[in-house]
């Protein structure tokens, strides 16, 4: 079984729209491992971001994120980076499909409400950087 991590962004949680965008991922079939609200400080930002820090929206990424609590939680199943990456939609919701999460919520490429690991590998050091081994539920 596939892991991934899934961020419901500060205008995402602002919004309201936490809920409705977890039960599209139950209704989905993915499993919940561990749920949690958090505020990121700066550095958690910046090591979330790492491979964006040459680029010259950094600042904005980090400021964006830290500007209100996101939700964090860790989805299993079967292929399930692709299948939650697909539900999201495209990063810039101008081009996101309807009836999907950036398609029918995000307003904006700044504004794009949750973020999903892009491979098994950012998952692993994403999960590593949200959650604890004992906040996460094997069963």
């Amino acid at each position: 079984m596939e892991r991934t991590l899934v961020l419901i962004k500060p205008d995402g949680v602002a919004r309201g729209l936490s809920g409705r965008i977890i039960h599209r991922f139950e209704q989905r079939g993915f499993k919940i491992l561990a749920l949690k609200m958090i505020q990121l400080t700066q550095e958690q930002a910046a090591l979330h971001y790492q491979e964006h820090k040459d680029r010259p929206f950094f600042d904005r990424l980090i400021h964006f994120i830290t500007s209100g609590p996101v939700i964090a939680l860790i989805l299993q199943g079967e292929n399930t980076i692709k299948l939650v990456r697909a539900m999201m939609g495209s990063t810039n919701p101008l081009d996101a499909l309807p009836g999907t999460i950036r398609g029918d919520f995000a307003t904006e490429m700044a504004y794009n409400v949750v973020h999903g690991s892009d491979s098994l590998t950012s998952a692993e050091r994403e999960i590593k950087l949200f959650f604890k081994d004992c906040e996460i539920v094997n069963s």
